[in-house]
């Protein structure tokens, strides 16, 4: 027999002799199905949300998973942990759907290291009990949470953009181009939510109550040295409502610098926009992986399957970018998507609106047909 487990698909090649263990097989599955299910019923859904945040600042990206997170039904209980939560937790316990605020105090949770966090999650799922586990798909939440689902043993399930059920989940997989639906027997469900998917919550005027959060090993596996981040006043990609992306076609980083920074300046100042520079309707820059590994940009700045997941509300725009799989897999769900290249068979241009033209010409003549 040929077996193929994801987490609860199970693909089966059998013959004659193996037919009386798969049909045990599938009653033994049966029993657990029944059995987590009925735990379900007595204990009602309950879910634990991860919060993300930085310099007393909430992530955007946790409010869309609280938002994922009210769908599994039950009681929804936030997690704010760092040397000084006690800003965040406030902020948090005004959340539409956030019934509790659990606060844990402590100088090493200050900085996100999976090899805290992780034990804090786990304890806390062991000592109040909860169905769910739910974080959104940052890096943040994609360094702790699978570090957790191997803790309580479990199979997680990773950028989810759609639930069902709080058995049933729907995630993308080979890069966007299938559509995957998952049904998990787990009696913990451990998740991962595409912020993009799924409205940010909003705030109400009644405060969550908040307690301490349960105690929990704190390992000294790793020490914290410090980080290098790269200054900007524009917005972060992920909630930008407009991005000019550039790619390898721009040929050099002076170049990237001055046609793409200078497009997305006059993308964000034109208009009904222009005294709106520095908020939410500023342009933000994005870059294919071709660009970013040939030198012309920050890595901060990659839009794709291994770079940052967009879906502007207003506008993608895509300079000198062909359009691969692994690119269209970060910004597909961006509400208007447009390119400009030179090449007209690239996959780009199954876009919304294409220009086939060079940009060395039509990027600086639409920059200053913009500025004006």
């Amino acid at each position: 027999m040929f077996s193929l487990r994801y987490p609860t698909l199970q693909i089966v090649k059998t013959s004659t002799r193996t037919t009386n263990y798969i049909l045990t097989n599938y009653k033994i599955r049966d029993l657990i199905s029944r059995r987590y299910a009925a735990t379900s019923a007595v204990q009602g859904n309950s879910t634990l949300l991860l919060v993300e945040h930085k310099d007393n600042l909430l992530a955007a990206s946790t409010l869309k998973a609280l938002t994922a997170a009210k769908k599994l039904g039950g009681e929804v209980t936030a997690l704010v942990a760092g040397e000084n939560p006690d800003p965040v937790a406030k902020t948090v316990s005004k959340l539409n759907g956030v019934s509790k605020v659990l606060v844990a105090k402590d100088k090493v949770y200050e900085h996100g290291l999976p090899e805290v966090y992780a034990p804090l999650l786990t304890a806390t799922q062991k000592k109040l009990n909860f169905t769910h586990l739910v974080a959104s798909h940052s890096a943040f939440g994609k360094n702790i949470l699978p570090r957790v689902a191997a803790l309580l043993d479990v199979a997680q399930i990773s950028d989810v953009i759609d639930i069902e059920s709080p058995e049933v989940f729907v995630r993308p997989i080979y890069a966007g181009n299938a559509i995957a639906k998952v049904k998990s027997i787990d009696p913990v469900k451990v998740v991962t939510i595409r912020g993009t998917a799924f409205p940010p919550a909003t705030t109400i005027e009644t405060e969550a109550s908040a307690e301490s959060a349960p105690d929990a090993e704190k390992p000294a596996l790793t020490e914290w040295v410090g980080e290098e981040i790269q200054k900007s006043d524009r917005p972060s990609l992920e909630s930008a409502k407009r991005v000019v992306s550039g790619g390898r076609a721009l040929k050099s980083k002076e170049n990237f610098d001055k046609l793409i920074f200078g497009l997305a300046d006059a993308l964000g100042a034109g208009g009904e926009y222009m005294f709106l520079v520095l908020t939410n309707f500023m342009a933000i820059i994005g870059a294919s992986r071709a660009a970013v590994d040939s030198g012309y940009c920050d890595n901060a700045l990659q839009v794709g399957q291994t770079g940052k997941i967009v879906a502007p509300e207003e506008l993608y725009l895509a300079v000198g970018i062909s359009g691969a799989i692994q690119h269209v897999a970060g910004m597909k769900d961006s509400k208007v998507i447009a390119s400009i290249n030179s090449d007209p068979d690239a996959p780009i241009f199954q876009a919304n609106f294409g220009l086939v033209t060079d940009l060395f010409t039509a990027v600086p003549e639409l920059t200053e047909k913009l500025k004006k």
